[in-house]
């Protein structure tokens, strides 16, 4: 039986680098959707599901940013590596906190894309077994919420709360390590694997996004607590700060 090919959907309003995107993502064994505009991807969207997105953060009208914000917003979980001409940390981060799960400057190698796209890939497909243990235990709550693991999915009070796929990773890396301090490198590696990537202030960003949608009041986190001079640490019980 084949297997299915991965869907991919590129939105860039370059249509040189939209055609050479399509043209070499196909040879490499992808299933690929160019789209030019916001418009041409909300129907391309509605229309077949996508197991990933490559998108530009110049666009006229809405632009990556705006995009990004707004799939996070209607829960739409899909993989996002977002491709910007805007090279440095502040634009990166920005990129991140928004909701993309990877981020790539301009102008890039295709080969370099292509292992981003695998590596995203990889994590969205959970290709790190958990052991028997963490099996047994699916289901993880915490104050107001049910995270099943096997499931991929985060309820709170019984509704559906999206994660993006690197969200998911970073919140399994810790839940699955409760009561114990881990680095940011320990995150880093537990999240990425074999794809880690030199993403020194990602892990920060990413973890600020788990608090918004985790903490009553993400600036006195009670669940993912900063560990001053390590990193961070998961408390499953909800207890009065000190």
């Amino acid at each position: 039986m084949n297997t299915p090919r991965p869907r991919i959907i590129v939105l860039d309003d370059d249509l040189r680098l939209r055609e050479l995107l399509q043209r070499y993502l196909s040879q490499q064994g992808f299933s690929v959707t160019a789209v030019p505009d916001a418009l041409a991807l909300d129907q391309a969207l509605a229309k077949t599901p996508q197991d990933l997105l490559v998108l530009d953060l110049m666009l006229p009208g809405e632009d990556g940013l705006a995009l990004c914000r707004r799939l996070r917003a209607q829960n739409n979980p899909i993989p996002i590596i977002m491709l910007t001409a805007k090279g440095n940390d502040s634009d990166r981060i920005l990129g991140l906190n928004t909701g993309a799960d990877d981020y790539l400057s301009k102008p890039f190698n295709p080969k370099e894309l292509l292992a981003r796209i695998q590596a995203v890939l990889r994590r969205q497909s959970w290709d790190t077994p958990l052991s028997a243990d963490h099996h047994a235990q699916d289901l993880v709550t915490f104050g107001e919420f049910s995270f099943h693991l096997l499931q991929r999915t985060l309820h709170k009070n019984g509704e559906l709360v999206a994660l993006s796929s690197s969200e998911f990773s970073l919140l399994r890396a810790l839940v699955t390590h409760p009561h114990e301090p881990l680095s940011r490198e320990k995150l880093t590696d537990l999240v990425r694997g074999r794809e880690r990537e030199v993403f020194d202030r990602s892990i920060d960003v990413q973890i600020s996004r788990l608090r918004r949608l985790l903490e009553e009041d993400p600036g006195c986190p009670r669940h993912i607590r900063t560990v001053w001079g390590i990193g961070y640490i998961f408390v499953p019980e909800i207890t009065v700060p000190e």
